[in-house]
Parts: C-alpha cells; structure tokens; sequence
C-alpha cells in the first residue's frame, strides 16, 4: 500500500509552516480587493513536474483566504522548455497569489529538477535498452512527488517501499551466512512465503555470488558497484541460466552511465535523481491592479 503522503497533504501541511496566522506583511500592506496577474516564466531551460501540486497550493489558498483564485492555464508534467517559456498563468486576489506563491514555486523548482535530471539520464542511454530507475532515496513525506517527477523525465520507478517487493541486501546475505543458513534454500523459502505476483530481487556484490542466487529462481539481480568486465560477464552468466532482469547499482552517474547501459543491463538504479538533483528556476512575475 502507498502511504506516501498524495500533493493535497504536503501542500496543506507546506502552506501551515508557511503561514500559520497569515500573511503577515500582505495583510498589512495590500487592499483587499487588489488583483494579481501572475505568469510562471522559466529561466532556464528544464522538463515541468509538480503541476498538481502546484495547482492545489493555489486550491488550498484560495479556501483559507476566502478569495477568488485561479489557475487559468498551466502547462503539464513532462513538458520541454526553454529559457523564457511562459508554463503558466494565475489570476485572483494579490494576497492570495502572493501567499501560494512560495509554496508552489518551492514544488515546482524541486519537481522539475528531479524531471530535468531524469530526462538527462535517459537520453544518455537512448538507443540501449537500459531504464533508467530510482530508488528509496527519496526527501521523506515527498516520495508520491518526486517519483512522478521521475516519470515525467521519461525514469521509470524502482519498488514504492518495503512493504512492496522483495529486495535481499548485502546485509541481508550477511545475516544468513553469519548464521550458518544456505542461501540457495533460504530464497527458495522466501518464495514460498510471499505472494506469487511478489517480485524477488537479490543484490550481489561478486560474480561468485550468482550460482547461489540463480539457483533460487529469483526475478531480478542487482550488480552492485561492478566494474563494466564484471558487469559483462554478470550479464552472460545471467543470460545464460535463468530469465531474471538484471540491474546495475552504484557509482552511476552521467558519465557512467552509457558505458553501464552498454554492458547489456536491464535495469539502472540511480539514487541521484532524487537525491542530488538540483532545483530549476522558475519565476512567477505578478503585476497587481487595484
């Protein structure tokens, strides 16, 4: 089950840190009736996420201000801009705008990072038949978000939790040889006691690692941080005894990952889409009439 939190609840729980007891400053300052004109311009160039999110902070806003507030075009998640592109347009009360503002620049920014970095990813495997996949490395509270940003960079998403598929660690297969257990049968076991739609991954870290793993019949191997040899070969000795994907994990980055895809992997896990991608500069430029 899906129990990161959805955009109405981050957005809700955002604009309460945000603004607790109001806008202060805008309270003070503005008419009432003032109205605003916002566009949402791109300053660099970049692939558009967190249009849900952003729509629902000018939602919410417009219920805690009692105004009128609308978001009169906005342009979808996976969109390609350039540098100047106008994503957006919002009009309603200045307080309202101004109040939204922050919250939904922050979701987009962030969102759009995540999208671009993806995008960058994917094109640099295009022509192989590679994925690209995140991983649970994700800013807590904002899985739900970030992963469809991924989806709109063209990524494709690893497993949403724990609770949603098997995927048996380094530290996992410490565990059972510390303890004496065989791990051919120990997976064998897990099989047996997980539903058969419940996909069962194994991660290893050597090539002698596989005949005890294929052995078991799993659905997919982790090659993690292998040289591109040992990824060659992992890929042959998979290939050759079984029908498990094969994912390559570790030390991907942008001017890896080309050369990773060329080994034959299915899958590539990178923790940098979520993690290290850096936010987008959206602006929203309002003008405000009485």
């Amino acid at each position: 089950m899906r129990t990161a939190a959805p955009a109405a609840e981050v957005v809700t729980l955002a604009l309460a840190e945000d603004a607790p007891w109001g806008d202060v400053t805008s309270e003070a300052l503005l008419p009432a009736d003032a109205v605003a004109d916002a566009q949402l311009v791109a300053r660099e160039p970049g692939v558009l996420a967190g249009t849900g999110a952003a729509r629902e902070a000018f939602t919410q806003t417009a219920h805690l201000t009692a105004g009128s507030l609308e978001l009169l075009e906005l342009a979808p998640d996976g969109t390609r801009f350039a540098a100047g592109d106008v994503l957006g347009h919002v009009r309603g009360t200045a307080r309202g705008v101004l109040r939204a503002e922050r919250i939904a620049l922050n979701l987009l920014q962030h969102l759009s990072g995540v999208a671009t970095h993806t995008a960058a990813f994917v094109e640099a495997v295009a022509g192989t038949n590679a994925r690209i996949v995140d991983t649970r490395k994700t800013t807590p509270g904002l899985r739900a978000l970030e992963r469809a940003a991924v989806r709109a960079g063209g990524g494709h998403n690893h497993r949403w939790s724990l609770s949603d598929a098997v995927l048996v660690k380094d530290n996992h297969l410490a565990v059972l040889l510390a303890a004496g257990l065989d791990v051919t049968t120990a997976l064998k076991s897990v099989r047996d006691s997980v539903s058969h739609t419940t996909v069962i991954e194994v991660e290893v870290d050597r090539l002698d690692q596989l005949e005890a793993v294929l052995a078991a019949g799993v659905d997919v191997v982790m090659l993690d941080n292998f040289s591109l040899a040992d990824l060659t070969e992992g890929v042959r000795v998979v290939r050759e005894r079984s029908r498990a994907l094969v994912e390559a994990s570790g030390g991907v980055n942008l001017s890896t990952v080309r050369a990773i895809a060329g080994t034959g992997v299915d899958l590539i896990s990178v923790g940098a889409l979520t993690q290290n991608s850096r936010t987008l500069d959206l602006g929203l430029d309002t003008t405000v009439s009485a």
